[in-house]
């Protein structure tokens, strides 16, 4: 059978290079150990601060490479040596104050089954949380109530001083104990963090208001009611904080709950589905080469292929697509699809660890570990922010104390209010508590939370919608390169082709045949092989019914044709089929006519030519048909304002041709490469400054999308794409590149936006709380105030990365849907 060597493979086979949770670690020289990568649960961190804090603190350690440490979820990501161990490094973390520990991979432990015991303990977390608002709040009734006062309803015990001074100490001894005892701790390890703030703010607050009620002579005002206000804010804050970060998070927890527990094993799939015997059993005592009976309705607790059977399967978890997709006997099934019409026995191939869900958890989580590099300035700041606030809490204790009062003494009145216990205030009392307020509002209304919550809540949503939709993008630093992408290049086999040649055109040249019976010759002396214009050629004929006829003395040459003698309309006949050069070897000759009708068929196709004896019969076009949404994705992409690329192994003319059809510039394809030169042409691109997005199978282009910015493969090759890939479209749409720079660019804007909301609030915020617009117009804030504007900055920020999931649209759901195929 004749083909060029570009129908056959367009590149040859590379093995991906392995990774562990998506990095890439640096290659070790020669001698030494490979880098390792170790995932560590920290607890105990509650700001940008303390990210830092543990960053350097991994840094420090000795064997370290990197550290990457999520604030929202809790965990950091070491690459590291030998002489390090994980051990080391959880311990240096628990002496810091940060309590750590690895999580081993020597049990076996499934990052599903990590990731479910991460969401419970968040769970147990915010029950804990709720309990300590619900008591913040009952004092916040008392402390109200007893306020009535100042609209002439005066009741009993609550109005009383005494009885809002134990209030306060309620307040802080019980709900807000965990933050004085934090706070401590971070100061005194050198590490301050929120919980420092916020406990000198309300400390600050109480002392002087016990100051204020043992020596009334002072004339001060007791504002017990500050320290409440500021535990009940913050307290409420921090929950609806960490309920929005769940709901952020939630995509993780979806996938997590698509495991099932129990499986049921059989013993004999041949056998008919009322007289097997099943027993049940938990998945994780499944082993692969065993038989599992699934029922309609249920999901399937692992990877298999479907040994007896046929029905229709929801894949929409795997790859977003909501159409259901039919399989039956060889066909793959993934963990947590759902069986949907009959009941099926499927032999198992993959369990734990291993299959595709757990693969797709394992990204996920490792997604919302990356951080992206537009949050190097936020962690560089929040590593200082703490000192930086509470020195500009003195420093304007200092102000207003020795300059500010003195030159504008008329802000005082306004500052202190009416409540002076009935006493006159001395000059040095009421300039000190003048100046005490100020500091006080500039330690609460400082918000690092913000700054932490920025990337890792924007990236929450964004890899968790991607997941939904059939997207796996391996961090923030991916997407936010996939977001500034000048190039895209495209390989063309499987890719912006269906990777299956097909049969385009059959032209009959003998007048008494048609073109059903110049394919069932062709079958017929194609029969057995495996060569993909063969499987072509099969394929047609199964298509249209045809069997194959009687054939024997086959002869095949290579790169030339095959001959044979079929037995045809009651007689034996030679069949040749093959290029032309396999037919001139035979003598067989065609006229001018037949030469023009091959012109028009060449552009893009590949040719095999028919001779029943010795003449010509027929010619057939087989071509790699372009996927239905390619020229549309094309466009789109185009009109966005990158530069397209078509690299191919194939033909120039070939190429060419598919380039036209989906209007890419023809200086813009790049044919006849091999995969060394695939790199090459990335690298050559690269060197004029672009960012370069390169998108193909994940199997036979790992030098080429190794190479590239971003790499982006689809499903098509499983598990060398999830290997390789920074993004990986589960659902093996075209459509879906153009989702995922879509994707890319909305989360990255919410990312902008966070941070530029988290930097204007504090830098509106403190300058406010310090008193900036007392002398002007006599407006201060007080703590309580101020402690209710530093809760409302965290959780607007995650509300505003959680408007991205009900704002997002699918950008592929207009293209032309992917052809159907039961083998995915």
């Amino acid at each position: 059978m004749v083909h060029s060597p570009a129908d056959s493979t367009t590149s040859s086979d590379h093995p991906s290079t392995a990774t562990v949770d998506g990095y890439q670690p640096q290659s070790a020289s020669p001698g030494s150990s490979a880098p390792k990568v170790t995932i560590l649960d920290v607890g105990g961190m509650k700001c940008a601060g303390c990210v830092s804090a543990v960053e350097k603190t991994l840094q420090a350690c000795e064997g370290v490479n990197t550290a990457t440490v999520n604030l929202v979820t809790e965990m950091a990501t070491v690459e590291w040596m030998s002489p390090g161990s994980p051990e080391a490094f959880a311990a240096a973390l628990t002496e810091t104050g940060f309590p750590s520990q690895p999580r081993g991979d020597d049990d076996g432990e499934a990052s599903g089954d990590r990731a479910q015991q991460w969401a419970e303990r968040k769970q147990a977390e915010e029950r804990s949380q709720l309990k300590r608002v619900a008591i913040a709040g009952l004092l916040l009734v008392f402390s109200t109530l007893g306020h009535l006062k100042h609209f002439g309803l005066t009741l009993p015990l609550l109005s009383n001083i005494w009885f809002h001074a134990g209030l306060a100490t309620l307040a802080l001894g019980i709900p807000g104990r965990e933050i004085l005892v934090d706070g401590w701790r971070g100061l005194r390890r050198g590490a301050p963090n929120m919980n420092t703030l916020v406990g000198l703010g309300t400390l600050s607050a109480y002392l002087t208001s016990v100051v204020a009620l043992l020596f009334p002579q002072l004339g001060w005002e007791c504002f017990f009611d500050e320290p409440v206000m500021l535990i009940s804010f913050i307290l409420l804050g921090r929950t609806l904080e960490q309920r929005a970060r769940h709901r952020a998070a939630n995509a993780l927890q979806e996938l997590i709950n698509l495991q099932p527990a129990r499986a049921r094993l059989i013993a004999n799939p041949d056998q008919a589905a009322a007289q097997q015997r099943t027993v049940d059993v938990p998945v994780t005592q499944v082993h692969s080469g065993e038989w599992l009976r699934v029922l309609p309705g249920e999901a399937v607790p692992v990877d298999g292929v479907i040994a007896q059977g046929q029905t229709t399967v929801d894949e929409s978890m795997l790859t977003g697509e909501s159409m259901p997709v039919t399989k039956g006997a060889d066909d793959s099934v993934a963990a947590g699809t759902v069986n949907q019409t009959e009941a099926i026995a499927v032999r198992v191939t993959h369990t734990g660890a291993e299959t595709v869900l757990a693969r797709m958890i394992d990204m996920v989580e490792t997604a919302q570990t990356r951080k992206a590099p537009i949050q190097g300035l936020a962690d560089t700041i929040a590593g200082y922010f703490t000192y930086g606030v509470m020195t500009v809490a003195a420093l304007t204790f200092c102000f207003w104390y020795f300059v500010g009062l003195e030159v504008w003494p008329q802000v005082i009145d306004g500052a202190l209010g009416s409540a002076h216990m009935g006493h006159t205030m001395t000059a040095i009392s009421s300039n000190l508590l003048v100046s005490l307020k100020p500091a006080i509002a500039v330690l609460v209304v400082a918000c690092p939370c913000a700054l932490g919550l920025a990337t890792p809540t924007a990236m929450l949503v964004g890899s968790g919608l991607g997941a939904e939709q059939g997207l796996l993008i391996r961090g923030g630093d991916i997407l936010e390169t996939t977001a500034k992408l000048d190039a895209l290049v495209f390989d063309k086999t499987g890719t912006l082709t269906q990777g299956q040649p097909e049969v385009t055109d059959c032209v009959a040249v003998v007048e008494s045949l048609n073109p059903d019976d110049l394919i069932q010759l062709a079958a017929s002396v194609e029969q057995g092989t495996r060569h993909p214009l063969a499987i072509a050629l099969q394929k047609a004929a199964r298509d249209r019914q045809l069997e194959p006829l009687p054939a024997e003395q086959f002869v095949t040459t290579a790169g030339m044709g095959v001959k044979a003698q079929v037995t045809w309309r009651n007689a034996t006949e030679t069949v040749l089929l093959g290029n032309a050069d396999w037919l001139s070897q035979h003598h067989i000759a065609w006229d001018t006519s037949v030469q023009e009708q091959v012109a028009g068929l060449q552009q893009g196709k590949t040719l095999v030519y028919l001779a029943i004896g010795a003449q010509l019969a027929g010619i057939f076009a087989i071509a790699d048909a372009l996927r239905p949404d390619a020229q549309a994705v094309i466009d789109q992409i185009q009109q966005q304002g990158l530069d397209v690329y078509l690299l191919s192994g194939d033909r120039q003319q070939t190429a060419t041709a598919i380039a036209a059809q989906l209007h890419i510039p023809a200086e813009n394809c790049i044919a006849e490469v091999t995969p060394a030169e695939k790199v090459t042409a990335i690298e050559n691109l690269q060197g004029q400054g672009k960012r370069v997005g390169f998108v193909g199978d994940g199997v036979n282009d790992a030098p080429a999308l190794a190479q590239a910015d971003v790499s982006i493969a689809l499903h098509s090759g499983t598990d060398a794409a999830i290997e390789t890939a920074g993004v990986v479209l589960m659902g093996d749409r075209l459509g879906d590149v153009l989702t995922a720079l879509r994707l890319s660019q909305a989360t990255l804007s919410k990312i902008r936006q966070n941070l530029g909301w988290a930097f204007t609030y504090n830098l509106v915020g403190i300058p406010l709380a310090a008193g900036v617009l007392l002398p002007s117009s006599g407006i201060l804030l007080s703590p309580a105030v101020a402690g209710g504007l530093m809760a409302f900055s965290s959780v607007s920020v995650v509300l505003n990365s959680l408007v991205l999931r009900y704002t997002f649209p699918r950008a592929s759901q207009d293209l032309a849907p992917a052809p159907k195929n039961a083998n995915r």
